[in-house]
């Protein structure tokens, strides 16, 4: 917040009145919430299209109140506050509004930019113009979030300036309390705008989100004309502007969501046949037909990364769930935590298990892919379920719906011992995801898992990430586990690795070792790629003794993540 530079009006200034006073506050309280919904209306667009969410959040959130610093100076140059109030609403509510759009109309133009070069010129597939000035297109074209960021931070800092002039030139009386007051009313007016974004704007679409938003700038600016017309220069213009801003707000309202939509499935390769924001994450559903009696390709991306592609997601999971239970002693019940997919899930249920629970956070996903909605077309349902084996409906599954922080205090407390548990999260690069792969989660682990039991981890890629893969199975092995690591190309995603873990007994690997068939016929997994999955490259581990566990609250593991990703892929995570 900014203390502001009051000057006593060189008029007599008349008595202000408890209605005018309670106005111009509540005003200001609903601006507060207004603006901080903006610094969480970008930030989350930035890292659900872009990844990396939290930075998103923190460079954003940074960005706006440095912004908002620079707002309340530019305030003072502003000769008249009530009409200059009146105006800065009016524009603040146009740029709120069309921000994600006119965002993701530059960002989708920007992918489609080779594309459509290419096609003009007849160039062949593999000769796409990329890189280059191409190149340098795209890559600013991912920080206007924060240029717009920077752009709403100065107008919104204007607003507490202006404000408390105009209070100050109804009533000198308010002049000692008037920054202390104006200040309460934002402080609350930002909580109540925290609350409904988390209770309310989380759950609808980010553009909806966005006009509504907008359209209580719009409120504060028709109210205060209405109010203090008199000392407004130019009513009638301002007031014709708030009613065409209005019909604009309407429009993007009602259209602007599928507008939106349509520009982000630009940034896909594939056709873009379902999307849905859940109260969690962004899920987009791709499809590529590919002719001669083939089966389309159905691909889901989570917040713009992609979770599984139809066409070798088995491989994965056989990966992930066969060797796990084929190294426990028994099957009888199974803990998958995460997994909404239910993916994984249909490879568990090839043992027979008599009980097996889901712990997944977003009710959403798992909604989606046990009874998909009736807007999802009828082609990408059947082909979900059919992916799944509609194994989220089998009555041996009991689904909890919950933070797997949390959750498995909650099956602790019950007592439950579970003979495999298998742990399908997403990659550790958010820290909240960090504690999902910290040593502390895995004594949690360890303590549903019966001795003779084995545990398995999706453990990122090893090849891409060599660093995070080791210290997953640090991890483990501080949380008192006996590790093994093993790892197989997954072409959708590369090479790909797990960590699999035994509490007492002979390591995953020996118990392997000793079978002479899988117990389960796979149409991809065989006994022999199983043992050779846990061979790697002879220099693979020579460093292994410079690379630390992921304790609890270090961020250890988010850290290798994003560097190794950064230095091997020369991704830009920020």
């Amino acid at each position: 917040m900014q203390e502001t530079s009051l000057t006593p009006s060189a008029a007599k200034p008349s008595r202000l009145g408890w209605f005018d006073d309670v106005l111009l506050l509540g005003i200001m309280a609903v601006l507060a919430g207004c603006g901080l919904i903006y610094e969480y209306l970008l930030s989350h667009y930035a890292g659900r299209i872009l990844g990396a969410l939290e930075a998103a959040i923190y460079t954003m959130i940074g960005l706006m109140i440095v912004s908002m610093g620079l707002g309340a100076f530019a305030a003072r140059k502003i000769r008249d506050a009530f009409t200059g109030f009146v105006i800065l609403e009016l524009t603040v509510a146009l740029c709120g509004s069309l921000a994600i759009l006119i965002t993701a109309a530059v960002i989708g133009f920007g992918q489609q930019l080779p594309l459509i070069i290419a096609n003009t010129l007849g160039l062949p597939p593999d000769q796409l113009p990329e890189g280059g000035m191409i190149g340098s297109l795209q890559k600013l074209s991912e920080y206007l979030p924060y240029v717009w960021g920077v752009l709403l931070g100065l107008m919104i800092g204007m607003e507490i300036p202006l404000i408390a002039r105009v209070r100050q030139s109804l009533s000198d009386e308010h002049l000692l309390h008037n920054a202390g007051t104006i200040y309460g009313a934002d402080y609350i007016g930002a909580g109540i705008g925290a609350a409904i974004w988390v209770g309310f704007m989380l759950a609808i679409d980010i553009q909806l989100a966005a006009a509504l938003t907008a359209s209580f700038n719009l409120l504060a600016g028709f109210v205060f004309i209405g109010r203090f017309w008199p000392k407004i220069r130019r009513p009638k213009l301002l007031l014709t502007g708030h009613f065409i801003v209005t019909g604009i707000l309407l429009v993007l309202a009602i259209h602007g969501p599928r507008w939106e939509q349509e520009f982000n499935n630009l940034l896909y390769k594939d056709k873009v046949v379902y999307a849905k924001a859940t109260r969690f994450q962004q899920l987009t559903f791709t499809e590529r037909l590919r002719g001669n009696g083939l089966p389309p390709v159905y691909a889901l991306y989570i917040n713009g990364r992609l979770q599984f592609s139809s066409i070798d997601e088995h491989i994965y999971h056989a990966f992930l769930v066969h060797p796990t239970l084929a190294a426990s002693a028994r099957h009888s019940k199974v803990l998958i935590i995460g997994g909404g997919d239910g993916l994984g899930l249909k490879q568990v249920l090839r043992w027979e298990p008599e009980q097996v629970t889901l712990l997944d956070l977003d009710v959403g996903l798992v909604q989606l892919f046990k009874s998909p909605d009736t807007d999802m077309p009828e082609r990408l349902s059947r082909a979900m379920l059919t992916l799944n084996g509609n194994a989220l409906n089998d009555p041996r599954v009991t689904v909890i719906n919950d933070d797997a922080f949390n959750g498995v205090d909650k099956l602790i407390a019950t007592g439950v011992k579970y003979d495999a548990i298998i742990v399908d999260l997403p990659d550790p690069s958010h820290p909240d995801l960090n504690k999902l792969y910290s040593d502390y989660f895995y004594r949690k682990l360890k303590e549903l898992m019966s001795s003779d039991g084995a545990l398995t981890v999706q453990s990122t890629s090893p090849y891409h990430a060599p660093k995070a893969f080791i210290s997953v199975a640090k991890t483990l092995a501080l949380a008192g586990f006996d590790v093994k690591q093993y790892h197989h190309n997954v072409p959708s995603f590369g090479e790909w690795g797990w960590s699999i873990a035994t509490a007492g007994g002979l390591d995953a690997q020996h118990r392997l070792a000793k079978l002479t068939e899988l117990p389960i016929k796979d149409d991809w997994l065989t006994l022999g790629l199983v043992d050779g999955a846990f061979e790697f490259p002879a220099n693979f581990y020579k460093d292994a003794a410079k690379i630390k566990p992921n304790e609890l609250g270090s961020l250890q593991l988010y850290h290798y993540h994003l560097q190794d990703w950064s230095e091997n892929q020369g991704l830009n995570l920020f």
